[in-house]
């Protein structure tokens, strides 16, 4: 329970970009099917998920460094 408290914004980034790439899939795709990542919804997923949990891995990381700069004037 614990490392799902620790990790709770990366699962949900995780979840809302694959969420975000099966839509992107779903609505934009590749009619063709030769291109790689949104030709698949597995794979259009995956990366979603993928570059959502970076995106927010980076994002918290910016602001917890933020914060402790204004913690450390203070």
């Amino acid at each position: 329970m614990n490392l799902i408290y620790k990790y709770k914004f990366t699962i949900v980034g995780v979840v809302v970009g694959a969420l975000v790439g099966y839509l992107y899939y779903y609505f934009v795709g590749c009619t063709t099917g030769t291109c790689m990542i949104t030709s698949i919804p597995f794979s259009s997923s995956l990366y979603g998920a993928t570059m959502g949990g970076l995106m927010v891995n980076v994002l918290s990381d910016v602001y917890r460094d933020k914060i402790s700069k204004q913690n450390e004037i203070h």
